[in-house]
């Protein structure tokens, strides 16, 4: 199992009759059974004229379909699974982005990525989810123009999964991630998690997401255990599922976290009936205050892990008991090499403060297309995360502020730039920039700062729809501003960093 490269050798020593995939009100799909669907899928993509190394955009909602076609598609092409609530233009540039080979949407779906995929003459394939167990599917479509260069399973250096991390000063960056890499992340969960064949873990986290791809969904796969897979979030019905699906673990970020609690105390019989053995939080900065009340409430530790696109996600995390977990910081080594650097490329002692580096096999050798990006992103063999940290005597990494500009709203991770372009276009709209700020329960939240024609009548809510054809809801500015002139820098370039506070906002 540790040695596995390529996500079918992953799922390999998993007994066959064992549940690896669960679902709300569904028959359950065995190893045996994903096993070959995984065998039937990459020949229907084999039949379309996809091969290895060809982008096959999905989308779909969450779900064990989701979770099937990523594992599934992955064993035989390239995965790019996308955002479902992303808007026509929005679909437009990603799909054109990674050169979609192929679109795969759920049979009947109205998503707005068909319309993307027409314009640009990517063939879409429609999936029809089986009348039997969860996570089974057929797959239909057109053939592709092109016949793939190779057919069959991936091996272990080609790519399974490519996503878009955002960037502030250019467009977003494409993080292409091997089958080895994946599977090295998916072993570093095992791990860290102490993942048994007897596990489940209940999934809420999106699917287009690489923390509930890997987390969730890989790491389950890759113990021999199995995934329970909702619908996503809600708060309303997460206890229902808890009863129904009995896990011994869950991933989240901060903000779901924090309304289950509100959610808890009617709950309590299901929690106290329950078999939790830990719950995790991952993607955004978990208050110590929330650590301790989620303790408390599900009688569990909480394990709070660092992770990224780049990396595969996780590189940090707090360690099991009896081993200590220190509230407020991001844990310890959980996989990759992690240390701290000095601008000028230095390796720093143990107590200083600097940027946080990452080495190991589940780091992207580089992103795609991108060898500016690249240049200063790798230093001397390390990945330079752009997050600013220290390392404690025991080896616990406290993250202490971020390098770059990305907003992080509750773990989604937003590109200024690609917002300040979309305010632009407004016709009333002369400058903009858009930041971050501060927000008790996200962490972040998105602002944005504008100047308007002299005389204009445009409001607050004028552009707030605007911006919401033409941006996913959760990229639209909750607070806007309107100056006379945006504070700039010493160089004349706007000031994203500081701005909330210049402002009085957050």
């Amino acid at each position: 199992m540790s040695d596995a490269k390529t996500v079918v050798d992953l799922l390999k020593p998993a007994d066959e009759a064992a549940v690896a995939i669960a679902a709300p009100g569904r028959e359950s799909l065995t190893f045996s059974a994903l096993r070959a669907h995984i065998d039937r899928t990459v020949t229907a993509l084999n039949g379309l004229g996809v091969g290895r190394d060809d982008p096959v955009a999905i989308v779909l909602k969450n779900g064990p379909e989701m979770a099937s076609a990523f594992v599934s598609i992955a064993a035989g092409a390239t995965t790019a699974p996308l955002n479902p609530g992303y808007k026509v233009n929005e679909f437009e540039f990603y799909l054109s982005d990674i050169d979609a080979k192929l679109l795969v949407v759920e049979a009947g779906s109205d998503s707005p990525a068909r319309a993307a995929a027409e314009k640009l003459g990517i063939t879409v394939a429609e999936l029809t989810p089986s009348d039997g167990p969860a996570g089974l599917f057929d797959l239909e479509g057109g053939a592709v123009k092109d016949s793939p260069t190779s057919g069959g399973y991936a091996t272990d250096d080609e790519v399974a999964l490519v996503l878009h991390t955002s960037g502030t000063t250019s467009r977003p960056k494409i993080v292409p991630l091997t089958h080895a890499n994946i599977c090295a992340t998916a072993k570093h969960i095992r791990e860290t998690l102490a993942l048994t064949p007897q596990d489940c873990c209940l999934n809420i986290m999106p699917l287009f997401h690489i923390h509930g791809l890997m987390a969730a969904v890989l790491s389950s796969l890759g113990a021999g255990a199995s995934i329970f897979c909702t619908p996503g979030f809600n708060a309303l019905k997460f206890f229902g599922w808890m009863r129904d699906a009995n896990p011994s673990w869950y991933t989240a970020v901060p903000t779901m976290h924090q309304t289950l609690l509100a959610r808890a105390p009617p709950n309590r019989e299901i929690i106290a009936s329950g078999r939790l053995r830990l719950v995790r939080s991952s993607s955004a900065s978990l208050p110590p205050q929330i650590m301790q009340a989620l303790e408390e409430t599900f009688s569990a530790p909480v394990i709070e892990s660092y992770g990224m696109t780049e990396a595969a996600h996780q590189m940090s995390s707090n360690p099991l008991p009896p081993r200590q977990r220190k509230a407020g910081t991001v844990g310890i080594a959980a996989g990759p090499r992690v240390a701290i650097m000095d601008e000028e490329g230095n390796l720093l002692d143990t107590g200083s403060k600097g940027e946080i580096v990452i080495s190991g096999p589940n780091v992207t050798s580089g992103y795609q297309n991108n060898p500016d990006a690249n240049a200063g992103a790798f230093t001397n063999g390390w990945f330079r995360t752009g997050d600013q940290g220290v390392i404690d005597q025991d080896g616990y990494l406290t993250i202490t502020g971020r390098l770059k500009e990305i907003i992080n709203r509750g773990g989604e991770k937003i590109s200024p730039r690609e917002v300040d372009e979309v305010l632009l276009d407004h016709p009333e709209v002369i400058q903009a920039v858009t930041f971050a700020m501060s927000h008790d329960k996200l962490g972040e939240e998105v602002a944005a700062a504008l100047v308007l024609n002299d005389g204009s009548a445009v409001t607050e809510s004028d552009i707030r729809d605007f911006a919401r054809n033409h941006l996913a809801d959760f990229k639209v500015p909750r607070r806007i501003v309107f100056l006379e002139e945006i504070p700039k820098g010493p160089t004349g370039k706007l000031q994203r960093i500081g701005l909330a506070e210049k402002l009085g906002l957050g």
